[in-house]
């Protein structure tokens, strides 16, 4: 077994803790007290030649303006893309400006033609085949304007 190790003993400076909060005040370094600003109280600041100077204009405050005009401000909106589904969308027309709420009409689609070619496939030919001409729940819908009648978008089945 070899020696416990032991500490170099000489030059080498072991690190001391830091003073306690006791020992900072008896030597006169306080902290600097809550809402304390550093710097000049004066509004001056040292200049490259230690001499006080005014401080540059980025640093003041400008005055204040004793009829102030009022600033023209532009509202811009922005409109998120608009997705149709099987029920009314409200939105801005962009044919006639106007905030409506979309008429609906339903056109059959590919969805109504394939439940009508698998119902024939199962020998539903006599008229039951049809029956999917007459859900909307199996057709495509189209979206109007109440005002314009302009088409507004579709929303497709498949």
């Amino acid at each position: 077994m070899s020696a416990p190790y032991q500490a170099p003993t000489g030059s080498s400076t072991m690190p001391t803790a830091p003073p306690t909060y006791e020992e900072t005040l008896s030597t006169g370094n306080l902290p600097a007290q809550p809402g304390s600003v550093p710097g000049p109280s004066t509004g001056l600041v040292s200049g490259p030649d230690g001499k006080g100077m005014n401080p540059p204009g980025y640093y003041t405050q400008p005055a204040p303006m004793l009829n102030p005009t009022p600033i023209p401000v532009q509202t811009v909106y922005v409109q998120q893309p608009v997705t149709f589904l099987d029920r009314p969308v409200q939105m801005c027309c962009p044919s006639c400006n106007k905030m409506v709420v979309t008429k609906m009409t339903y056109n059959s689609g590919t969805l109504t033609w394939l439940s009508c070619g698998s119902l024939c496939l199962l020998g539903c030919v006599v008229g039951c085949c049809l029956i999917p001409f007459c859900v909307n729940a199996l057709q495509d819908v189209d979206h109007h304007c109440p005002n314009c009648q302009a088409l507004l978008g579709t929303y497709k089945r498949l």
